[in-house]
């Protein structure tokens, strides 16, 4: 681990604070670009959050956050942040489309019982057997030509995008992405 995060993305602006239990004092709920974390910033006196924009919480000074509280708790993301979070996975994905390709080429077993393979949402062991006898021919170089060797798959990037979505908000029993 030890990555340490510079940039969050705002998932959701509470300039009044949580409206139970909340000291009044503006917080805003982001999600680290790098980590993944979800984190829960309070800005500076003065200063106003849009929801999607980019602040720097690195070490340096911070023009926009005053400190980082820490991590949020899955269980307190409003319902305007799982949205935001859906459509920032999407992009994260869309983005990062080869680091999920190279997890598909070289995801290895867990355990004799389990492999990561099957923790991706709906891929059971007859899609992780597919995988597995066609990455042995040749690697995969997109969610397309994943697609197109395999045709009775669930779409590869929906489903990490789900399993991502699972790990930054329920508790799982191995985490594949999100540390």
């Amino acid at each position: 681990m030890g990555e340490k995060e510079e940039y969050a993305l705002i998932l959701d602006y509470l300039p009044y604070g949580y409206p139970i239990g909340g000291r009044g004092q503006p917080v805003a709920q982001a999600i680290g670009v790098k980590t993944l974390a979800i984190l829960e910033l309070v800005p500076r006196r003065g200063v106003t959050l849009e929801i999607k924009e980019k602040v720097y919480i690195g070490p340096d000074k911070r023009d926009k956050i005053y400190f980082i509280s820490g991590r949020l708790p899955r269980e307190k993301l409003t319902e305007s942040a799982k949205i935001q979070l859906q459509e920032f996975i999407e992009t994260v994905v869309a983005e990062q489309e080869k680091k999920f390709i190279d997890f598909f080429n070289s995801a290895p077993a867990i355990n004799t019982r389990l492999h990561q393979l099957e923790l991706i949402p709906g891929f059971g062991k007859k899609h992780m057997a597919e995988v597995l006898a066609e990455r042995e021919k040749k690697p995969f170089e997109s969610f397309e030509d994943m697609r197109a060797r395999m045709k009775n798959i669930p779409d590869p990037k929906k489903a990490i995008e789900k399993r991502l979505i699972e790990e930054l908000s329920e508790r799982q029993r191995f985490n594949l992405f999100v540390h």
